[in-house]
């Protein structure tokens, strides 16, 4: 079977067991029958450790597909409260691990010196280790005064990675809920770039709601049959909400429908 025939790749973010720690993810992706697990670096001591990321893959037999750089406003000082040594870290980690790819956020609008620099050092770190970067797309917030209606971006220089321009690319469908964006346009003009796509859905409110893929209103079911009919060679990330379950058997239901939906509609 050639690379291109190779089945893609379905992940689940450690995110989606949240407020549980990266070593709940680990289990629960193997239980469920997942190819492996995203590590989203935040608050969670766990999953800053790479030793102790590396013990839970181990034990689970999950590997660690893809490594979340630190790009939240909530991460700001882990590992460090200079951003582009998080970005590193966050390579190192990913070498360390094993993983394909990083996803990155764009930075933030105050964050000038990375800013200017960030394509440089996404390109320089590409280059040096051989993980592929994937700037993910965006969505615009409500300021904490003016109108409802009012939306502004936080980021620079746009939600939508591609106007800048990268290598590769995250799509992610809650985001364009959020960001009332057409997920199937977005995703062409990421086009050979597009390598790795965080599965959630939304209604469309201006919020991140990373619900199951179905649940909402944004093209998920298309846009992974799409990816097949590409040939896609990039990975499938579940990165969905069940923070507010009232018993583990439910979050356990719901993930394990999120990825019978992803292997689903990738005729897995």
């Amino acid at each position: 079977m050639s690379a291109a025939e190779e089945p893609v790749p379905v992940g689940l973010s450690t995110a989606s067991v949240w407020p549980l720690r990266a070593g709940a993810g680990f289990e629960l992706a193997a239980e469920l029958g997942y190819d492996g697990v995203e590590v989203m670096v935040w608050a969670d001591p766990v999953s800053q450790d790479v030793p102790e990321v590396r013990r839970w893959s181990r034990r689970t037999g999950m590997p660690v597909l893809s490594v979340h750089s630190p790009s939240l406003l909530i991460t700001q000082r882990v590992w460090s409260p200079d951003p582009a040594v998080r970005l590193r870290r966050s390579v190192e980690a990913a070498v360390e691990l094993g993983a394909r790819t990083v996803v990155v956020h764009p930075p933030y609008r105050w964050q000038r010196r990375y800013g200017d620099a960030f394509g440089d050092l996404v390109g320089e770190l590409e280059d040096t280790s051989g993980v592929e970067i994937a700037v993910e797309n965006m969505f615009k917030v409500r300021p904490p005064v003016g109108p409802k209606s009012a939306r502004v971006s936080a980021f620079r220089s746009s939600i939508d990675p591609t106007d800048v321009g990268f290598r590769h690319y995250t799509l992610d469908l809650s985001h364009t809920a959020a960001a009332g964006m057409d997920a199937l346009a977005l995703a062409e003009r990421m086009g050979a770039g597009l390598s790795h796509v965080h599965l959630a859905d939304g209604t469309g409110l201006p919020k991140d709601e990373h619900l199951i893929p179905g649940r909402g209103g944004q093209p998920c079911a298309e846009l992974v049959e799409r990816l097949v009919s590409t040939g896609f060679t990039g990975q499938v990330v579940l990165e969905v909400n069940t923070r507010h379950v009232t018993a583990e058997a439910e979050r356990a239901r719901s993930l394990a429908e999120a990825l019978l939906f992803a292997r689903l509609h990738l005729g897995q």
